[in-house]
């Protein structure tokens, strides 16, 4: 038995699953302080399903909340970051091309100092300490203890980054630190970019994190709890509470990740409709297609692995216009309980046509019977289309595809698309995003630039793989269960020695039995 939540702004739902079988579900109105959601949510499925509290071996948490705190610009704490650059990285200072409201929030305190390597992580400038105790220093003096490091291509060998953490704790020996390596892939400032965001976060997933043990301790639900991360995969809860930036992008992972297991399909589109817009992915064994563009949190530009995701103007609360011809990408969003017309409102959404068509019992139908079956057509064709014409744009073949209807508002599609081979609508479509955050598996990821001139193949992924299975299995992976998810080789032009950029993700099953409670 397990338990899956997803926090998110609106609702948050929760599951209890045994095996892949679901027992009880609920959606719960989300809590200005998280706890009590959280609370009201496991006091529904605990009802309903009549498990034993100590039945339950994990609960895994799905959150939006430091999504939600880097847009909204709250709850960000000052924090300095030290670029290990110069002279080569002088010219563009960190925090360059940041929205002055965010920069503000965390404060300008970016400092650099000599250092850096290159592509292939020899030193093209060596660390000077007493430059470096200079600016530890002067960031002690402004009793600042949050900090990010970066350094020009650390990803390939992190001793620099390594050093001047080292120097900084003795200092500030409580110093809360990021270091670039740790969370992002190549190119320095938008890792960099990510590091501050992510430590600026740190204090606040504290917060998020103790009150989740506290809603499980005050119902008596002691075992491992982990929080879902923007992959797919799940990270241990102190893991979470040192990386809040790896949450970024969770929900619609989540929501690919449920229609994989509700549906055991690996390949395949999947479709998350909800009251504003549809979320529009693809699953890729198992895990949702990563987007290979630069993607901007908050107005910041970082490299995160994020899910490729296309979202469009279409939900359960997007407004109809009178002929039907017009959909969206306005919505009455949460209103619509007490906006749309099928709940006693004058507004005519989405959810009124499918009511009208009869694709849809929700609400009074009668309230909607003085629509025209023109309108009533030409609507429904119209949300077709828009649907169908995500789909052609997000498929990576000419030839129709498995589609997969999730979210609450899955209830618009009601016809065949003609880029989908096969329609399937899962029983439990609706807390989809809650069943994928209860998936039970961890992973990690790593990034290289190599030559394989230098280094043949087969020894550079056996080493890798080495890495990822060690810190897997630290994770709480069971060894046999470890494989590969993914690999990503790209060739780099004007390179010597053939350099190509390697990325291997791996991914094992949590070994419930060997965590500790």
């Amino acid at each position: 038995m397990r338990i899956g939540i997803d926090v998110g702004g609106t609702h948050t739902d929760a599951v209890i699953l045994d095996g892949h079988r679901v027992i009880a579900s609920t959606k719960f109105l989300t809590s200005a302080n998280v706890r009590d959601g959280v609370l009201g949510a496991l006091d529904v499925i605990l009802e309903r399903s009549g498990v034993a509290h100590d039945a339950v071996e994990a609960v895994m948490i799905g959150t939006t909340q430091f999504t939600n705190a880097v847009i909204e610009r709250r709850e960000l704490a000052p924090t300095a970051v030290i670029r290990i650059a110069l002279p080569s990285g002088e010219m563009i200072p960190p925090m360059t091309d940041w929205p002055q409201d965010i920069a503000d929030a965390i404060g300008s305190n970016g400092y650099m100092v000599h250092g850096g390597l290159t592509y292939d992580g020899f030193p093209i400038g060596l660390l000077d300490e007493n430059e470096i105790d200079g600016v530890i220093d002067e960031i002690a003096a402004k009793g600042i203890k949050l900090v990010a490091i970066s350094g020009v291509f650390s990803p390939s060998n992190p001793e620099q980054e390594l050093a001047v953490a080292e120097r900084l704790r003795r200092k500030i020996p409580d110093a809360g630190v990021t270091l670039s390596h740790q969370i992002g892939g190549m190119g320095l400032l938008e890792r960099e970019n990510a590091a501050i965001l992510n430590t600026s976060l740190r204090p606040l997933a504290t917060n998020v994190v103790q009150a989740f043990e506290d809603a499980l301790a005050a119902r008596e639900i002691r075992c491992p709890f982990y929080i879902s991360q923007n992959d797919g995969t799940l990270m241990s809860a102190d893991f979470a509470a040192e990386f809040p930036a790896l949450t970024f992008a969770s929900g619609p992972t989540n929501s690919l990740r449920g229609a994989s297991l509700l549906t055991q399909l690996s390949d395949a589109v999947v479709v998350d409709i909800g009251g504003t817009t549809s979320d529009i992915g693809v699953l890729q064994g198992g895990f949702p297609r990563q987007s290979n563009v630069a993607i901007k949190v908050g107005g910041v530009r970082t490299n995160f692995r994020m899910p490729d995701i296309q979202a469009i103007g279409l939900g359960g609360g997007s407004l109809v216009s009178d002929d039907g011809k017009t959909i969206g990408p306005q919505s009455v969003g949460y209103r619509l309980v007490t906006d749309g017309r099928v709940f006693g409102g004058d507004t005519l959404t989405a959810t009124d046509i499918a009511v009208a068509a009869g694709a849809a019992e929700i609400g009074s139908r009668e309230r909607v019977n003085d629509l025209s079956p023109t309108t009533v057509e030409a609507a429904m064709s119209r949300m077709h289309e828009i649907i169908d014409d995500g789909i052609d744009q997000m498929k990576s073949s000419r030839e129709p595809v498995p589609v997969i209807l999730v979210g609450g508002g899955a209830v618009l599609v009601s016809r065949d698309l003609n880029n989908a081979s096969d329609l399937l609508r899962p029983e439990h479509a609706g807390v989809a995003n809650a069943i994928g955050a209860a998936n039970a598996q961890v992973g990690r990821e790593v990034e290289r630039i190599v030559s394989y001139r230098e280094h043949p193949r087969d020894e550079v992924l056996a080493e890798l793989q080495a890495i990822l299975s060690e810190e897997l299995m630290a994770a709480g992976a069971q060894p046999g269960s470890i494989r590969i998810a993914d690999i990503e080789e790209t060739a780099i032009s004007y390179m010597a020695d053939e350099s190509t950029r390697l990325r291997v993700k791996m991914v094992g099953d949590l070994d419930f039995a060997g965590s500790e409670t």
